[in-house]
């Protein structure tokens, strides 16, 4: 009793930490096994096609685009879908060449990649449905790593600016690095998250990709290209079920419950239909009569709670995320109010102070108004004096009419004198006879 008891806690324990473990998939995965390729020269779950050269498989890489000829398409992908809502998918490429060498590399996730992309890159693919991250020199920079995203209605043949299309991007010098550079892709579900060599490199919460695409990679080259190295694509996930298994519960509980049972949980739980009460029956301890029989019911029992404890976990998630959801929309409601308030209050402010200056300026005018009109007065006051005085001044300066002829009359009879006298005294005198 007692070995069945510390099994169980050891069950629920082992339960809980396997919920958030990384769990390798490999039908997503090459490269992390050390060998490459199969006997065949093939890489196993996945699809390799490439024009006018097919990618060369080496024993630890795959060279997508060589080094010559240019103008190279190449593309890997995975032949079966993920079926994972929560993942994780690590890339480590190298990409080498001349100076002025070119290309871009892109890392795909879309519903049906190899019929709808095939070999494209994000410039050529027509209509897709799905991710795709782009590393390239964009804009003549050192290097860009940009994510895009379609839901099938968009052609980027057509679209005249691809480039504005991308909800996230950040610098990245990728070229002749002497290394691996790793991108990693990670997929939760609270938020999207993009990292290059173990740094962020952009996030968001806006992003949730389903599950039930195909992840792939595909590299292009112009004339005078670089060469794209694929070393590892490595998928993991902490989800112990998959999303059509989760779909297959969802319907089962759906079969199984009354339509107004199932109505009341659906609004309970928001839309989760998860039975979490359907477990093993309980048994007496005495009816395991073997240490098998005792390991088969704690498996069962270990499986039941693992799958539980997964389905808690992600309907505790979704309702985190749609609480942080409702509270972000509130503060952006709160905060909007609150500009608007403000924007209201300034405008009552600024028409007070409006109301203020015009009884200002008009209290001013008045002021002037009265101030030019005494002004005024007074300047002609003092011009009305000064004129007084002036006119006084010339008229006492001035000698007046009859004492000027009188002068004048004066200095002729003065002169008339004079010569009648100068005449008689010449007339008077003897003359003098050479």
């Amino acid at each position: 009793m007692r070995f069945f008891s510390n099994s169980v806690a050891s069950a629920t324990l082992l339960a809980a930490t396997l919920s958030q473990a990384q769990i390798l998939i490999n039908e997503q995965s090459f490269g992390h096994s050390g060998r490459l390729s199969a006997a065949d020269g093939r890489i196993t779950h996945f699809s390799i096609s490439g024009q006018p050269q097919h990618p060369e498989i080496l024993s630890n890489k795959i060279i997508l685009t060589p080094m010559a000829p240019g103008n190279q398409r190449s593309s890997i992908w995975a032949d079966s879908p993920l079926t994972r809502s929560t993942w994780v998918a690590d890339v480590d490429f190298r990409a080498s060449g001349p100076d002025r060498a070119g290309g871009n590399l892109n890392i795909w996730y879309a519903r049906r990649g190899k019929e709808e992309v095939g070999t494209n890159s994000v410039y050529t693919a027509g209509k897709f449905d799905g991710l795709v991250l782009v590393v390239d020199s964009h804009g003549g920079s050192g290097g860009m790593i940009r994510g895009f995203l379609n839901d099938g209605n968009v052609d980027h043949v057509s679209q005249p600016n691809v480039d504005k299309l991308a909800f996230g991007q950040c610098s990245y010098y990728y070229r002749n690095l002497g290394r691996p550079s790793q991108i990693k892709l990670r997929q939760t579900i609270s938020n999207f998250r993009v990292e290059i060599d173990g740094k962020l490199c952009f996030e968001t919460d806006k992003v949730s990709l389903p599950a039930g695409y195909h992840f792939g990679i595909t590299a292009a080259t112009p004339d005078n290209p670089d060469s794209f190295e694929i070393f590892k694509f490595v998928v993991m996930s902490d989800s112990t079920i998959s999303g059509e298994q989760n779909k297959g519960q969802e319907h089962t509980s759906r079969q199984h419950q009354p339509d107004g049972h199932n109505h009341g949980q659906q609004q309970q739980h928001g839309g989760n239909t998860n039975d979490y009460t359907h477990s093993s029956p309980d048994q007496p301890a005495d009816i395991f009569q073997t240490s098998k029989e005792q390991f088969e019911d704690v498996h069962s029992r270990l499986q039941f709670a693992s799958h539980q404890i997964s389905s808690v976990y992600e309907a505790v998630s979704k309702h985190h995320q749609m609480d942080e959801r409702r509270s972000e929309e509130m503060k952006h409601a709160v905060d909007s109010l609150r500009h608007e308030l403000a924007a209201l209050r300034q405008v009552g402010d600024l028409q007070t102070k409006m109301r203020e200056l015009q009884a200002e300026i008009h209290s001013m005018h008045q002021d002037m108004r009265q101030k030019l009109t005494t002004h005024g007065e007074s300047l002609e006051a003092k011009l009305r004096n000064h004129h007084g005085s002036l006119a006084q001044a010339m008229s006492d300066s001035v000698p007046g009419h009859g004492k000027l002829m009188f002068f004048f009359v004066g200095t002729q009879i003065v002169l008339l004198a004079g010569y009648v006298v100068y005449t008689r005294s010449r007339a008077s005198s003897p003359k003098k006879y050479l």
